[in-house]
């Protein structure tokens, strides 16, 4: 009941952010706050990504059993909120707080397996939770699509709240972990690193902001951009300091996490391959729109075979590394895979047939998904599994700021590209600086190209294709860089059993058998 509750747990989060990505237009429209896209659709992401390692910490003090109480409850919260929210400001609010609960509960499910089966084990059990997932983003936006039409937009977050309740019971009822103790709460609160998480969590939220803000709210020159980036940066190296020193007694992010090369190869691989999971997944749908002129409906079906085989493949990669105990040539065929599928990329233009594009998202979902969860395994092997709560925060959070980049980065080359090319527009000086301004993405929908003249539309078609050629090929630098990295990785064996102090409680589950089995007797 334990794996099925993680499941269902999974299939919440996961429908959460694919359900009202959906529902998100029709929200802004009836609440008002279209300036205010930007922070609706992002306050999720940033939440979640800069307090995943905190909440790795509070596992290790408090149990992984009470943290994912609390990490659900404050999701339910914030849907809560969220679908009562009056105005955009008590929406945004809501959003926070969820991404606060998902966040957390995100890295717990991946903790909790980890605390629950055997290191050689752990990537297929992973990959069935993340199954689950994968069934929820398919229906998010089939689900969301449906309930804003037929229901309120409303209910796109209510009905986290009777399938939150179901999990949270089931978690209260069956999830029974043992955990060292603190003497006092006064010792356990004393525990948790104060200034380090401060410190980490606000240079996060700095950058992210940045990242976010950047050529969407202002241009990236603009020093409301350049600010918070730096501070962020410089916040970050501050944190690693003081980490590293005495003035810190239980460290967040223990630097111990880098201190051997495979752990190090593993954190970098895992950042690189979420980067170019969300490079793809996020660029082909704009590919399809503003290249290949389909409608937003027609290029979410045109992303199946991606989003659809990815975590098939992930399962795949999880069953190998059970069954022969190996995990780098998995992670040297995922980038192979990845670069020959994203280098063909640069071959997609108005003109490509279906079998081709179909094909190459079948290559490289093959690829991303042989890596989506494996890196894990690896940089576990590397660590004892004292470091377990540490080691999968930290992994949790690379993959989620990683997913920020994989959207900032190909935006830049994409804007910078069309703004260069924007001259060989003939005839309407008006749309040329709109192309150069720096904000093309903004015009890569079917209504707006549709409402060109035909010969400036064609124009404009050539000019993102040439774009989005030049973005492929800086995603083919970074796929082969990922294949080179894999050369620092060792084959280490994988641990075949369990040495935590944060599984199961067997004792407690042999206390209730044993008090059935009196309740039986004296019934009899």
């Amino acid at each position: 009941m334990v794996f099925v509750s993680l499941c269902c747990a999974s299939f919440m989060s996961a429908l959460d952010v694919t359900i009202v990505t959906t529902a998100l237009p029709t929200i802004t429209r009836e609440i008002g706050g279209e300036d205010k896209y930007v922070w609706i659709a992002n306050s999720y992401t940033i939440t979640q990504t800069a307090i995943q390692p905190f909440f790795g910490q509070l596992s290790n003090i408090f149990g992984r059993r009470y943290v994912t109480i609390a990490a659900i409850i404050i999701f339910l919260l914030g849907s809560g909120l969220s679908g009562g929210a009056i105005n955009v400001g008590m929406l945004i609010v809501g959003r926070c707080i969820q991404g606060l609960g998902a966040g957390a509960l995100m890295m717990l499910l991946d903790l909790i397996i980890c605390d629950m089966v055997p290191l050689r084990d752990r990537a297929k059990y992973v990959g069935i939770v993340m199954s689950s997932s994968a069934v929820s983003a398919a229906l998010g936006p089939l689900i969301g699509g449906a309930i804003v039409q037929t229901i309120s937009w409303r209910w796109t977050f209510y009905i986290n709240l009777p399938i939150g309740g179901m999990v949270l019971i089931a978690i209260i009822l069956f999830l029974k972990t043992k955990y060292k103790r603190s003497p006092t709460w006064i010792h356990a609160l004393a525990r948790i690193d104060y200034l380090g998480n401060t410190i980490f969590i606000s240079s996060i939220i700095s950058l992210l902001l940045g990242l976010i803000m950047g050529g969407q709210v202002f241009p990236w020159s603009s020093w409301r951009i350049i600010l918070p980036i730096v501070l962020g940066a410089v916040g970050l190296a501050v944190f690693v300091f003081y980490e590293s020193t005495s003035l810190c007694k239980e460290p967040t992010i223990p630097l111990e996490l880098f201190g051997n090369r495979t752990s190090a190869t593993a954190y970098t691989i895992t950042f690189l391959s979420a980067m170019l999971i969300q490079w793809a997944t996020y660029y082909l749908p704009i590919y399809f729109q503003g290249v290949q002129l389909s409608s937003p409906i027609r290029a979410g079906i045109q992303i199946l075979p991606l989003n659809t085989c990815i975590i098939p493949f992930t399962m795949i990669a999880g069953i190998i590394v059970s069954s022969t105990g190996k995990y780098i040539h998995l992670h040297f065929t995922s980038f192979a895979l990845i670069s020959l599928s994203f280098g063909l990329f640069s071959r997609l233009d108005q003109y490509s047939s279906t079998a081709e594009w179909v094909l190459l998202q079948i290559v490289a979902a093959a690829g991303l998904g042989f890596t989506l969860n494996s890196p894990l395994t690896a940089l576990q092997a590397a660590l004892p599994d004292s470091y377990s709560a540490s080691a999968t925060a930290t992994y949790a959070f690379l993959r989620s700021f990683a997913f920020v980049w994989g959207i900032t980065i190909p935006a830049i080359i994409f804007n910078a590209q069309v703004a260069t090319n924007a001259f060989l527009i003939t005839g309407d000086p008006e749309l040329e600086r709109a192309l150069g301004s720096g904000a093309a993405l903004g015009y890569t929908t079917r209504d707006f190209l549709m409402s060109l003249a035909s010969d400036t539309r064609d124009q404009v078609v050539d000019i993102f294709s040439d774009a989005f050629q030049i973005t492929w090929y800086i995603s083919l630098a970074f796929s082969l860089l990922g294949f080179i990295l894999c050369l620092g990785e060792k084959q280490l064996e994988l641990r075949t059993t369990l040495d935590t102090e944060f599984g199961l409680d067997e004792k407690k589950k042999v206390n209730q058998n044993n008090t059935r089995a009196e309740n039986s007797n004296l019934t009899a």
